[in-house]
């Protein structure tokens, strides 16, 4: 598998992401620090809320092969900015999680992400698995 580095803000589904793509059972788990394990690095959602702890995700950007951009699809708004893309030298996709929660609003997230620059956008759902095998697949290419 392709070294994933996973960005978003607080609760979109990251570290439950991660934790699903490793095969881990769902638990509650907050992300105090970059973690980095078994080709994923789940980082804080508070690194990119936060502008001086952004330059961390820029520097462990380098780690990865791909950089994983997370919005929920139950998200009221965009953390990213149009066209943030291109400031990383790596590929970038796109990931809406949450997608089958009730409410979500799943065209909305991935209209967002792809305004963000993301060309490739996956949907998934950790808790029902919703789109995690169309994400593995394309991480072991």
């Amino acid at each position: 598998m392709k070294n994933l580095i996973l960005m978003g803000r607080s609760e979109s589904g990251k570290t439950t992401l991660t934790q699903v793509l490793r095969g881990e059972k769902i638990a509650y788990d907050k992300t105090q620090y970059i973690k980095f394990e078994n080709n994923l690095i789940d980082t804080p959602g508070e690194y990119a809320q936060t502008q001086h702890l952004g330059r961390a995700l820029a520097l462990y950007s380098y780690e990865a092969d791909i950089v994983g951009l997370l919005i929920s699809a139950t998200e009221p708004y965009s953390l990213f900015p149009p066209c943030v893309t291109c400031m990383v030298n790596r590929e970038v996709i796109g990931i809406v999680t949450k997608s089958e929660q009730e409410g979500a609003n799943p065209d909305r997230a991935e209209n967002w992400l792809r305004l963000s620059g993301c060309k490739q956008v996956f949907r998934v759902d950790s808790v029902t698995g919703y789109g995690i095998n169309d994400l593995i697949r394309y991480l072991n290419q």
